[in-house]
């Protein structure tokens, strides 16, 4: 919600009524991850982001794209905080990629009538091209069936081995193959079948199980039940949002039995060996986290640099594999846990959970021509709450996007840069004395008024404001305070309504001027702000602003200078070419369509 900041904002607007003067802001110091009221003032010197590895076994659906938008989101925010795209680059890993190996997938190919090796390479070209059309600004896309990972999946469990945390053993109980993973009984229910007689199901997930008795490999997670509650008390801030930390410690409150980590190569033959035993293969879950360390080199030693900055970006179906069992597995090999998992939740369809069955599974391609790459990326982060489902329908995202991009944002792009209103086409100049830092000392030329000054206090704090909530994983609520913001500066100009000043006046002009400089500053900061979300509409925006590649990061981010007595780079800069509409309202666009198929 936006209401505490409108509340300050007009708290703030009484105090200049009182004629106090507004602070200079500090320089945005943009915080890195920690304990809320102790973060760093410094970003780390390094960070590496992952998503998920997906599941080859179906195409990518919009529950799969937001997982990488949110990673994307998280890189490219912690990217601008880089002194230079190069140092950026070298600063940020960002890895996606696709699990092929397990039943699953075996299962899949065969129904297929494909060998596993040519599904795998299929599908997994399809959640390449997805995340590629979708901007996602990976820096490695792995595949589980890669030569690299099958030699760092054998390296660590070697360590496993090596530290006495393997026994063979005899397993029996219920297996879950659409989940892959296995069951205790109290998360098995039973549901009607096909045939109406009941059939065992697991609790969670509602998928198929069967009994399963085999003698595999077994992990001895039970001894890592006190280390993991540890490892989360002493890091409030491992698992975010909080709600799913205090999940895993309530798991945590339960026995942890030991694990089965191997499958007989008979059963499961499409994975990677044991190492030293081709008659076991190596559950699809040790395989599929490994990537992890995979990509950063694991086991050289590059990885142990990037390996203590790792973020974890995953669904709240894959908390218990990601909080419990990898941690726990990390510790085992001598490594340390995760240094974050962001845990996000799931999409629906009109209230509906989709699947092929309801026939709702939405095409996240179909949806990027629909309402362009920045219009999907800015719906799916906008509407996203990590803490609860998210419900997607047509109408919710044309209504979105019209009003906050077309309408708002693209609108007062338009008015400051009208040939009309602005008709040299260039930064204009701000007039201290139209618009004074003390109200209260005002001279007879001062036009600002309370809500002005609450206008810039809130667009100077909202830098702060927004990598704060990226550091709480809440990039919906840096959205909410952009578009928040965006509206009070249109109010701005409505009020002041330039295109009734006149440029001839020797009253007019200079506020007129202060009018756009104004807006354009603010029009700068938001254009900053929504480069992670919308990085094509915002470079078009900052490009009309004439703002260079080198002037779009966070750490020197500095708003309206010249109210603070500092000059302006940008002031009597010319603005750059004219691009069109910002976004086009789609609405319109698709009455254009039906218009021109009619004739």
């Amino acid at each position: 919600m936006v209401f505490p900041r409108v509340c300050a904002a007009r708290r703030l607007g009484r105090a200049v009524a009182r004629g106090l003067s507004l602070p200079e802001p500090s320089r945005p110091r943009l915080c890195s991850s920690g304990p809320r009221g102790a973060r760093d003032e410094a970003p780390e010197a390094r960070a590496y982001f992952t998503t998920p590895i997906f599941y080859v076994n179906a195409a990518p659906h919009i529950g799969h794209l937001y997982s990488a938008l949110l990673a994307d989101a998280l890189c490219r925010h912690r990217r601008l905080r880089a002194p230079g795209a190069a140092a950026a680059a070298a600063a940020t890993r960002f890895s996606t990629g696709t699990d092929e190996h397990g039943l699953k997938i075996q299962q899949a190919a065969a129904a297929a009538g494909l060998p596993p090796a040519e599904l795998c390479d299929r599908v997994s070209a399809q959640f390449r091209r997805l995340f590629r059309d979708a901007g996602v600004s990976s820096t490695d896309f792995i595949r589980t069936t890669e030569a690299r990972h099958r030699a760092a999946v054998q390296h660590f469990w070697a360590a496993l081995r090596a530290r006495g945390l393997l026994y063979k053993g005899l397993y029996e109980g219920w297996y879950c193959a659409s989940d892959e993973c296995f069951l205790p009984e109290a998360k098995v229910s039973r549901q009607p079948g096909p045939s109406g007689a009941p059939c065992p199901v697991s609790a969670e997930s509602g998928h198929p199980v069967c009994w399963t008795k085999e003698e595999n490999y077994i992990f001895r997670l039970s001894r890592f039940r006190e280390p993991l509650q540890r490892w989360l008390r002493d890091n409030p801030q491992a698992i975010t949002p909080e709600p799913f930390r205090r999940t895993v410690l309530q798991w945590l409150e339960e026995d942890l039995p030991d694990l089965s980590v191997s499958r007989k190569s008979s059963h499961l033959h499409w994975g990677i060996p044991v190492p030293g035993d081709d008659s076991q293969t190596i559950y699809v879950w040790l395989d599929a986290l490994v990537n992890y360390l995979t990509v950063v080199g694991y086991p050289g030693a590059e990885f142990k640099s990037w390996w203590p900055t790792t973020s974890h970006v995953i669904g709240k179906d894959i908390l218990k594999f990601h909080a419990i069992y990898w941690p726990a597995l990390l510790l085992g090999a001598g490594l340390s846990p995760p240094h974050r998992i962001y845990v996000h939740s799931h999409w629906t369809v009109r209230g509906q959970k989709m699947s092929k069955s309801l026939g709702n599974v939405v095409d996240p391609s179909s949806c990027l021509d629909r309402y362009t790459v920045d219009g999907f990326r800015y719906f799916l982060l906008r509407q996203g709450v990590p803490n609860w489902d998210c419900d997607y329908y047509e109408e919710k995202v044309v209504k979105l996007l019209d009003s906050e991009l077309a309408d708002a944002l693209g609108g007062l792009l338009n008015r400051c840069t009208a040939q009309r209103m602005n008709p040299s086409g260039t930064y204009p100049a701000f007039c201290a004395t139209c618009f004074p830092r003390e109200p209260g000392l005002a001279g007879p030329s001062a036009r600002a008024g309370a809500e002005d000054y609450a206008l810039v206090s809130a667009v100077a704090a909202l830098p702060r404001q927004v990598a704060d909530h990226y550091a709480d994983f809440q990039i919906y609520k840096a959205l909410e305070a952009v578009s928040s913001c965006v509206r009070q500066t249109n109010g701005f100009v409505q009020r002041h309504a330039p295109w009734k000043l006149s440029w001839e006046s020797p009253v007019d002009a200079p506020w007129l001027g202060t009018v756009l400089h104004v807006a354009l500053e603010c029009l700068r900061i938001f254009g900053t702000l929504l480069q992670p979300v919308t990085p094509s509409l915002a470079d078009k925006l900052l490009s009309r602003l004439g703002v260079s590649a080198t002037e779009r990061g966070l750490g020197e981010l500095a708003f309206l200078p010249r109210f603070y007595g500092h000059p302006c780079p940008f002031e009597g800069r010319k603005l750059g070419p004219e691009t069109g509409l910002l976004f086009p309202r789609l609405d319109q666009s698709r009455a254009c369509l039906v218009k021109a198929h009619r004739t």
